[in-house]
């Protein structure tokens, strides 16, 4: 299976094609760590990726992206992205949330330090709060992406072991700790990479639309009711 991957939904952007070749699989990655304009490097990033696996979209049999949750503005950027590939090629898209790719691309790093050991990926969402999901064996996903206080995840995370990864890893480890849990934090700088989701994207099956996982409201809401004093003539 030919796959496009791309992520925008953190603090980096990434994209990545997995071609199949007659001695195997065939990887073109490319990674940037980025706080903003995410929008501005995906488009290239696809570009450089499919022409160093000899690509043209015609010849991608599906598209993956993330869908959260992550920064508002760059969620919304990857799904636009993948939408507007998906009208101009008709090519099936996939999706899974940015924390199951963090896990699979944990779990690879990690090698044997997690095999069969509870993966808790934790990332600062701001604001008093953290995006967590948990995954078993082989980054299998336990349960939902969710958005939870510091004090709401330590208790959510419990008392069983667990390796923790992700740039909230360090403080949720210390309060499962200190309510007498059992918790080892390792790679607090991971990042969502399309590599792994071009890896995951194969077992992904293509539905509805992709649509965003944000968790969280919007911070800019409209008025209710609002007008706008005209001046009189």
């Amino acid at each position: 299976m030919n796959v496009l991957a791309f992520d925008t939904c953190l603090g980096a952007v990434s994209a990545a094609v997995r071609r199949r070749g007659p001695d195997g699989d065939v990887l073109r990655e490319a990674f940037e760590l980025r706080s903003a304009g995410h929008a501005e490097r995906l488009l290239p990033m696809i570009a450089q990726v499919l022409q160093g696996a000899g690509l043209e979209f015609a010849d991608l049999d599906r598209i993956a992206v993330t869908l959260g949750p992550g920064g508002f503005t760059g969620v919304r950027v990857g799904i636009a992205a993948a939408r507007a590939l998906a009208l101009a090629t008709g090519k099936p898209v996939v999706g899974t949330t940015s924390l199951a790719v963090m896990a699979h691309r944990a779990k690879e790093l990690l090698g044997g330090a997690a095999a069969g050991r509870r993966l808790v990926v934790a990332v600062d969402a701001h604001r008093g709060a953290l995006y967590v999901q948990s995954f078993g064996p082989g980054a299998a996903e336990v349960g939902p992406a969710l958005l939870l206080t510091p004090q709401e995840a330590a208790q959510w995370v419990g008392r069983d072991a667990a390796i923790m990864v992700g740039s909230a890893a360090v403080g949720l480890a210390a309060l499962v700790e200190a309510a007498g849990g059992a918790a080892e934090h390792r790679l607090p700088d991971l990042q969502p990479h399309a590599r792994s989701l071009a890896s995951l994207a194969p077992g992904l099956t293509p539905g509805a639309p992709v649509k965003p996982l944000y968790l969280r409201a919007p911070d800019v809401k409209p008025q209710d009711a609002a007008t706008l004093v005209r001046a009189r003539p």
